[in-house]
């Protein structure tokens, strides 16, 4: 099986950390989108408090978590007529992504589109699966294929680019004539900063109906929590029933003190404002240190990342940022179109960001 798959994208960078690792102040990585901040001692104390679990978790959440999930979706992102059947928690959002083909049983007459700028997971997931895979940002490139499944990331992962709700509405009426389950990515929903992004399942774009339609959910980002592994989805209720179906016989469970860490940081806003404040201002610190180097930024209006170039290939601007001690990855790793551009990640703390600063300076 691991034939099938590309090198891990993150041992190619190997050199280029020496590098930046070799700088007198230390590295500055912003490769890895990995959150640097505290988790809210709200989220710590409920996780300490369901420590004492012995028993086996339930597949589908506790259902106190099943509500929270739907609450604020509703009270963050405006999706409406959600049920308590129409979400499920899962061990990270990369899981879910990583082993959904497989869990739908799809396989090689299974035509999964994923955009032409993508998280490897997305074509990784297909390749489990045994499913082909396309790259296409827009239907007029599928022409009279019909795809089983169709990845959209609003905001993107790695261009921080936004669909809005016009595009959104094209595709769910296109999929739902062919057929196609949509899965839509918004771990970063909610880091708009030029543009509001909109979820799939927001009644503008759907009217409130989320047939063929999933969202995935995740809690690293927002709260920091990508050491917890606490993602959830949401959508069409038959969907998720499939998935959990499936999901109850793989043993594929959120433990119990975890679901308990979710409510609280679903429940609660005021850290993940805070969270998202502390993002903004890494961004307006690196943004204009950025332009200034000479780069120019190609959308990033919303998430975690800035996409830049230096008009080179991507490889050559990793090494020269490198040799100032900051790390980024390769646009590459996210798909041929990609090849003179990096991703910048934000994830870094303030000290860390003011240091590329500097040195950008």
């Amino acid at each position: 099986m691991s034939a099938t798959l590309p090198e891990f994208p993150w041992d190619t960078l190997t050199e280029a950390r020496a590098v930046a690792e070799a700088h007198p102040d230390g590295i500055v990585d912003l490769s890895v989108g990995t959150p640097v901040d505290p988790v809210a001692p709200l989220i710590r104390e409920a996780l300490a408090s369901a420590s004492a679990s012995p028993g086996y978790p339930t597949t589908a959440g506790t259902p106190t978590l099943r509500q929270s999930m739907v609450a604020a979706l509703g009270r963050r992102y405006g999706v409406t007529k959600l049920s308590k059947a129409a979400v499920l928690p899962v061990i990270g959002t990369k899981e879910l992504i990583a082993w959904l083909p497989t869990l739908l049983a799809l396989g090689a007459a299974d035509l999964v589109v994923v955009p032409e700028l993508a998280y490897p997971t997305y074509e990784v997931g297909a390749r489990l699966a045994g499913a082909p895979v396309l790259r296409a940002d827009s239907l007029t490139q599928l022409g009279p294929q019909s795809p089983a499944l169709v990845y959209l990331n609003s905001p993107s992962n790695p261009t921080g680019r936004v669909l809005g709700v016009d595009h959104l509405r094209k595709v769910v009426g296109w999929a739902r004539e062919r057929g196609a389950l949509v899965v839509s990515d918004e771990c970063y929903l909610g880091l708009g900063w030029d543009t509001e992004p909109v979820s799939l399942l927001h009644p503008l774009v759907c009217d409130g109906d989320h047939t063929g339609l999933l969202a995935a959910h995740s809690l690293s980002k927002s709260s920091s929590l990508a050491g917890y592994r606490a993602g959830f989805v949401a959508g069409d209720p038959v969907v998720i029933a499939e998935l959990l179906a499936v999901r109850k016989h793989a043993g594929m469970m959120v433990p119990t003190p975890v679901q308990a860490a979710m409510v609280a940081a679903l429940d609660d806003d005021a850290h993940e404002h805070e969270q998202r404040d502390r993002y903004a201002r890494r961004r307006a610190a690196l943004l204009p240190a950025l332009r200034a180097a000479g780069f120019t930024v190609d959308h990033s209006e919303a998430g975690l990342y800035l996409w830049v170039t230096r008009g080179q290939p991507c490889r050559d601007t990793v090494d020269w940022l490198a040799q100032r001690g900051i790390l980024t990855a390769p646009g590459e790793f996210y798909g041929p179109a990609g090849a003179r551009h990096v991703r910048v990640a934000l994830t870094a703390t303030d000290e860390r960001i003011a240091a590329a600063v500097d040195r950008l300076s």
